[in-house]
């Protein structure tokens, strides 16, 4: 029989992050949170603060606990930049629009304060659903997977995908024993916006590109691609394993 005549087992859910990769080219909303918010730190310290969950790494930059006013100054700069970067990426309309037809249930997940996730997610216009995490444990704790699985109404974890460009949303999915696939050419891997990204020489942005690929290799993922453009055939292939018995 030829291969495109087998029969492949249907997804029972695809799981997205949100900010970097499907809207806000480059995650910027968080780092330039925090540029703004303290603009004498080094480029170096704003990078290993975005490592960590937003609160956390507002803590990290301070080298305290926030207090109450710190806390709501900061949530205030959280919700001005996401107003700035709420932008889908360019694929992610479309691969939402396609998506949409397979009748896949979809969710994204973001850890910013909900009025920042609730901006940046207006450009999606109501394409996919949201999940608020609840009071689930920070990534990559499996929890938000879950919850989101919940959201949906999935009956299984057995055909779940989860993708995105964030390192700890990624070790989330694993941990949940999601598939999962690597967005090499978004989000912080990419920490760029789209006009810079664009802006770089060829061999500049490979570079970036291959480097990235590495690290979400080495980090366990599934399969990576490069953005959402390149999604469909990413899904065939993992249906194309789960139908040789592989799991995630």
């Amino acid at each position: 029989m030829p291969a495109s005549a087998v029969e492949l087992p249907p997804f029972t859910a695809l799981l997205f992050g949100l900010c970097g990769d499907l809207v806000d080219f480059g995650a910027q909303t968080l780092p330039l949170a925090l540029q703004r918010l303290f603009p004498h730190a080094a480029p170096e310290r704003i990078a290993e603060a975005t490592a960590h969950p937003p609160r956390q790494a507002l803590t990290y930059l301070l080298g305290r606990e926030p207090n109450a006013d710190e806390c709501a100054n900061f949530f205030s700069e959280l919700r001005d930049s996401a107003d700035e970067q709420a932008e889908a990426v360019p694929e992610a309309l479309e691969a939402l629009h396609r998506l949409g037809h397979s009748d896949i249930p979809c969710v994204w997940l973001d850890e910013l304060p909900p009025a920042a996730r609730e901006r940046l997610a207006k450009p999606l216009n109501g394409t996919i659903v949201g999940s608020s995490g609840g009071e689930a444990r920070p990534w990559p704790a499996p929890d938000a997977c879950w919850q989101a699985l919940i959201t949906l109404g999935s009956p299984q974890l057995d055909g779940c995908v989860l993708v995105s460009s964030q390192p700890r949303l990624l070790q989330s999915g694993l941990n949940a024993g999601l598939w999962t696939i690597g967005l090499a050419a978004r989000g912080p891997h990419c920490g760029l916006s789209a006009q810079d990204w664009d802006a770089l020489e060829h061999g500049a942005r490979e570079q970036r590109r291959a480097q990235a690929t590495l690290e979400l290799y080495r980090l366990g993922v599934h399969s990576v691609i490069d953005h959402l453009g390149e999604l469909e055939p990413c899904l065939r292939d993992i249906a194309c394993r789960r139908a040789k018995g592989e799991k995630p």
